[in-house]
Parts: C-alpha cells; sequence; structure tokens
C-alpha cells in the first residue's frame, strides 16, 4: 500500500537591497529556507550565479540530498543485517553542466568512507550498497546516474 508523505517547505527571499529586481544586478540571491520546527537555513545562488559562496545553493542542497538518503538506507540495511558501521563519511560530488537554455546535473558521485566493526562483514557491507541506492528516494526521484564508490575497513576481527 502506497503512503503519501507531504513536506511543508517556506522559502523566503531576503536579498532585496531596497530596488528589488530593477536589473540582474540589483539584488542578492539570499533566502532563508524554513520549516516548521527546524532550524532556518541560509540559502543563495552557487557563487558562479551571483550568489553568496557562504550560504548553501540549490545544487549544494540537491547534492547534499542524495548523500544523505543514500547513507540512511545505507545505515538501515546494514542494520538490519547485522552490519554494525562505526562510521560512514561521504564525500559526495555533483556535476552540473549549463548551457543558453538553462542546465541541468549529469551525474553525482558519491565516494563514502565507512568503518565497520567485523572484517567478515566487509564484503556484505559493500553489496549493501546497490540496494541502498534502489531504495533511496531521492535517487528515485532524479533523471541523471548516481554512482557509488565506496572505502570500507574494519577495525578488528571479531
Amino acid at each position: 500500500m502506497a503512503v503519501t508523505h507531504d513536506y511543508e517547505i517556506t522559502i523566503e527571499w531576503t536579498g532585496n537591497r531596497g530596488d528589488g529586481t530593477l536589473n540582474y544586478k540589483s539584488y542578492d540571491r539570499d533566502h532563508v529556507i524554513q520549516a516548521a520546527g527546524k532550524p532556518d537555513v541560509a540559502g543563495s545562488a552557487d557563487a558562479a550565479f551571483r550568489g553568496d559562496p557562504q550560504r548553501w545553493s540549490p545544487e549544494d542542497l540537491l547534492v547534499a540530498s542524495v548523500s544523505a538518503c543514500h547513507k540512511l538506507w545505507y545505515l538501515h540495511l546494514c542494520a538490519d543485517a547485522g552490519i554494525q558501521v562505526l562510521s560512514y563519511v561521504d564525500h559526495a560530488h555533483g556535476v552540473m553542466q549549463t548551457h543558453a537554455q538553462g542546465g541541468a546535473f549529469t551525474h553525482i558521485l558519491l565516494k563514502p568512507t565507512i568503518t565497520v566493526s567485523r572484517e567478515q562483514d566487509v564484503a556484505m557491507a559493500m553489496n549493501l550498497h546497490h540496494d541502498a541506492h534502489e531504495k533511496c528516494f531521492i535517487a528515485n526521484s532524479v533523471n541523471f546516474p548516481i554512482e557509488i564508490e565506496p572505502e570500507i575497513s574494519a577495525t578488528a576481527t571479531r
């Protein structure tokens, strides 16, 4: 049975310097991302598009969403399989190409470095990335490839 989940987000533009969007250079791209009961996120455009490089861009957030969704599914599947994950750090990389009509992401590469508690779990831990990718809500919602190149080690043989 399908279950529907709704997400209510507010984006408030905070970049009006006084003249609004009088011209392309007259306004900041700054905004605040809000959701009830959660801390605000300071957002802007990517620096390449006149944004504030100190704030999260939509492109940053897309890559982060893909990475976080994969990680959450992966940890879930490892827990179900009895694999004790001790650490997980992903250095994700997204590639977007722009052109005269706009642009699009062409791919994202996830490069998680994972430590598990037992050497005998490394092979299964590696295989669970495929299942995590298949189940990831965000990966199932985008129209570009996502590659996963994990590195997995064990702390000790138990």
